[in-house]
């Protein structure tokens, strides 16, 4: 009886210092119920990449389920501001046959999520990287794939950034 008295006071002191499991908190003020997430800027020469990461981005924010996605930047709580600055796609391993079978991508964009009711910013980061390897098929190479290979980025991208806005960190 003791044990199961101890372990509700644990318990209760981990819910009551903040704690909380990965993907479940939220560090935007309480005030924030819709976002607005206009199309992305993109400054890279990457066809659609402002349109995948744009549409990832609201994917994750809508699994979240914390706050609802509005269209219209002017009456929204709070809006999504993205520049998609760099698009680099590196090669990092080779296959037997000296074609490259792995390769590094790098995102480099300028992420702003302004507080329409206080006019104050949330969250920026005018160079915020998200970096992440790619496993080509067999007998492919990147460009072949560019547009799949891009769709998974994509989401990995969106989920990263959202953790971190929402969770702040």
């Amino acid at each position: 009886m003791k044990k199961l008295g101890f372990l509700l006071i644990i318990c209760l002191g981990l819910l009551q210092c903040g704690y909380h499991l990965s993907g479940t908190g939220s560090s935007l003020p309480a005030h924030i119920k819709t976002i607005s997430v206009p199309m992305f800027k993109n400054l890279t020469t990457r066809f659609e990449l402002d349109r995948k990461l744009t549409q990832r981005v609201i994917d994750a924010l809508v699994a979240r389920g914390k706050v609802e996605i509005g269209g219209d930047e002017n009456t929204a709580d709070a809006v999504l501001l993205g520049e998609i600055r760099t698009f680099n796609v590196n090669p990092v391993a080779f296959s037997g046959s000296a074609s490259a079978d792995r390769y590094n991508v790098i995102i480099v964009a300028r992420i702003v999520l302004r507080d329409n009711t206080t006019k104050k910013i949330i969250f920026a980061n005018p160079g915020w990287i998200y970096q992440s390897d790619y496993e080509v098929p067999e007998g492919s190479d990147f460009e072949s794939v560019e547009s799949v290979a891009i769709d998974e980025i994509a989401e990995k991208f969106a989920r990263s950034l959202v953790s971190i806005i929402m969770e702040g960190f």
